[in-house]
C-alpha cells in the first residue's frame, strides 16, 4: 500500500508545509473516527482538479466499519462523489439526507473540509455504518457532540493544533476514559473508565458538576506542595496539554482537548487512562535494571581487588616462574572486570564490545616494554550479549598475551593486529556446527575475529587443536564449548601467525 507522502507526489502539488498539516491531521484522527462511530477518508484533489485520490483511511475502535476494503490509493473523477465537490468547492460541512446503501448495509455519508491557513487541501469522507442504531445513550450522546465540534474545528483550520507534540502510541484514546468540560470548567459528563480512574486518585464523589481543575488539583497531597496552577489550568481544559496526576497510589494520564467550533471557546473534552500499574511495572523495570547495574559494578570492584591482591603477591615472590603465572592471573581477572564494569554503565545485558577490545589491548600491551610491538584494532565487533562478551574478552587476552610472549619473545620487535568482520554467515564455511540455529543448522549472523603478528611463527609440527600452553587450553575451551564456535592457527606465508575464530552470535 503505497504511502501519504508517495500519493500527495505523485498525484498532487500540495507543499510541503500542507503534507505535514495532514500528517499532523492524520496522527489524531482516531480520535474523531471513535467520537462518530465511523470511518475516515482523506481525499485529496490531483494537480489537474479532475479527480480526488485517497491518501489515509482510518476505521473506529468504537463501532463497526463501513469500508471492508482499503481505499488508500483509489482514485475518484470529480463529479461522481457530490458531497466532496460541495464540501471542498464551499469549504463548508456537507450532509447527505439519505443513506447510500452499499452491499446490503445502510451508511451514512458526511464531508469535512480540511482547511489550512484558508486554504481548503482536501476532504475528509466521514461513513458511518448505520446497521446497528439504536437509540443513543448519555455517553454516544456526548461522543458525537465533542465529535462535531472537532468536525466544525477541522473545518475551520483550528484543529489539529500546530505545535502540539503528543505520542499517540501512549496518549488515551476515547474508549479510556472521557470527560466533557462546559466553558467554565465544569463537568458535564464524565464515562464510568473516567470516574473510575479518579476514584483510583481517591475522588469519593461524582464527577459532574464539579469544576475538574480544582478538583484535581485538591487530590493532589499536600506532602507534594502547594497546588499547581498549571495543574488547575490543563484540568480546566483551557490549552492542548497532557500530564499525568498522582495520588493516593494511583496514577491518571491526562490529555486537554479546548474545543472551539465556531472560534468560542464552548468547553473542552479531557481524555484520561489509568496508567497505575504500568507506571508500576515500568517503576520495577528501573529498580531491576539499577541493581543489575549495581550488581556488576560490585562485581568489578571485588575483581579488581583479587587482582590487586595478586599483583601484591607477584611482587613478594622469588620465583620468576611464580611470578609469571600470577600476571597472567592478573590480566585474566582483569579482562573479566572490564566487562563488568562497561557491563555496570548500560540498562541492559549488551555492551559494545570494541571499547573492551580495546582496553584488553591496552592492559596486555603493558607486557612491551618501550612501544616494540605496535599495534593495531580494525572492524567492529559490534553489540555483543554479556553471554559472549565475557568469554570473548578472555579469548582475546590470552591470543593477545601468548603472541606477544611467544612471538617476540623479549626482544624482538614488530606489529600486531586484531581485525573483526561481522555480518551475515556466507553460504559456506568452515567448521561452523550444525545444531546451530539459521537456515540449514547455520547461525544468522557470525563474528570473524582475526589475530595478526609479524612474529618467529610457529614451532615445526606444532598442533593448535592440542599443543600449546594454559593460555591456548583456556582458549580452545571457551572458543569452542561456551562460544560455540571455531579456533585455528596458521603460518603466514611471509612469516609470523594468524589466529582465526569464528563465533555465531546470532
Amino acid at each position: 500500500m503505497p504511502s501519504l507522502n508517495e500519493l500527495v507526489r505523485q498525484h498532487t502539488t500540495l507543499s510541503t508545509a500542507d503534507v505535514e498539516w495532514l500528517h499532523l491531521l492524520v496522527s489524531e484522527w482516531q480520535l474523531l473516527s471513535d467520537l462518530s462511530f465511523a470511518d475516515l477518508v482523506l481525499w485529496i484533489p490531483t494537480h489537474d482538479g479532475t479527480r480526488y485520490v485517497s491518501v489515509a483511511q482510518m476505521r473506529p475502535n468504537t463501532g463497526p466499519t463501513s469500508h471492508q476494503d482499503d481505499m488508500v490509493g483509489h482514485l475518484v473523477p470529480r463529479g461522481r462523489r457530490p458531497l466532496l465537490d460541495a464540501a471542498y468547492d464551499e469549504g463548508r460541512i456537507v450532509r447527505e439526507g439519505d443513506p447510500e446503501w452499499r452491499e446490503e448495509v445502510p451508511v451514512r455519508v458526511e464531508s469535512i473540509p480540511v482547511r489550512r491557513e484558508g486554504r481548503v487541501l482536501g476532504v475528509i469522507a466521514r461513513n458511518t455504518n448505520l446497521l446497528t442504531v439504536r437509540t443513543p445513550s448519555r455517553l454516544e450522546l456526548t461522543y458525537l457532540q465533542s465529535a462535531s465540534d472537532l468536525a466544525q474545528m477541522i473545518a475551520a483550520g483550528s484543529f489539529p493544533f500546530p505545535g502540539e507534540q503528543v505520542d499517540m502510541d501512549a496518549a488515551p484514546r476515547a474508549g479510556d476514559g472521557l470527560i466533557r468540560l462546559d466553558a467554565d470548567g465544569i463537568v458535564t459528563y464524565a464515562s464510568p473508565n473516567a470516574l473510575s480512574a479518579y476514584h483510583r486518585l481517591g475522588l469519593t464523589a461524582d464527577l459532574v458538576g464539579c469544576h475538574l481543575g480544582r478538583t484535581t488539583a485538591e487530590l493532589v497531597p499536600p506532602s507534594r506542595g502547594p497546588v499547581d496552577e498549571a495543574l488547575v489550568k490543563l484540568a480546566s481544559g483551557w490549552a492542548p496539554r497532557q500530564t499525568e496526576v498522582e495520588a493516593h497510589g494511583g496514577v491518571v494520564q491526562l490529555r486537554a482537548i479546548p474545543l472551539k467550533p465556531k472560534g468560542v471557546h464552548v468547553g473542552s473534552l479531557v481524555l484520561l487512562r489509568d496508567v497505575t500499574e504500568l507506571r508500576r511495572r515500568e517503576r520495577e523495570l528501573m529498580t531491576k535494571d539499577a541493581t543489575i547495574r549495581e550488581i556488576h559494578h560490585r562485581v568489578k570492584n571485588n575483581l579488581q581487588t583479587v587482582a590487586a591482591l595478586l599483583r601484591l603477591q607477584s611482587r613478594r615472590m622469588d620465583s620468576a616462574p611464580a611470578r609469571l603465572a600470577l600476571d597472567e592471573a592478573v590480566r585474566r581477572v582483569g579482562s573479566i572486570a572490564i566487562v563488568h564494569e562497561t557491563l555496570s554503565q548500560t540498562l541492559d545485558e549488551q555492551v559494545a564490545f570494541d571499547e573492551i577490545a580495546d582496553r584488553v589491548l591496552a592492559m596486555v600491551m603493558e607486557l612491551s616494554q618501550d612501544g616494540r610491538v605496535a599495534t593495531k584494532r580494525s572492524g567492529s565487533f559490534g553489540i555483543l550479549s554479556a553471554e559472549v562478551a565475557t568469554p570473548l574478552a578472555m579469548v582475546l587476552t590470552e591470543l593477545l598475551q601468548n603472541a606477544l610472549e611467544h612471538a617476540f619473545g623479549t626482544k624482538d620487535s614488530g606489529s600486531l593486529e586484531v581485525s573483526a568482520l561481522r555480518g551475515r554467515a556466507p553460504a559456506a564455511g568452515p567448521g561452523w556446527p550444525e545444531a546451530r540455529g539459521g537456515a540449514g543448522g547455520r547461525p544468522e549472523e557470525y563474528l570473524l575475529i582475526t589475530v595478526c603478528d609479524d612474529g618467529r611463527g610457529m614451532p615445526e609440527g606444532f598442533d593448535p587443536q592440542s599443543g600449546g600452553n594454559l593460555g591456548l587450553q583456556i582458549v580452545r575451551t571457551l572458543a569452542t564449548g561456551e562460544l560455540g564456535g571455531t579456533f585455528d592457527m596458521v603460518a603466514l606465508p611471509e612469516g609470523g601467525t594468524k589466529v582465526v575464530l569464528e563465533i555465531p552470535v546470532g
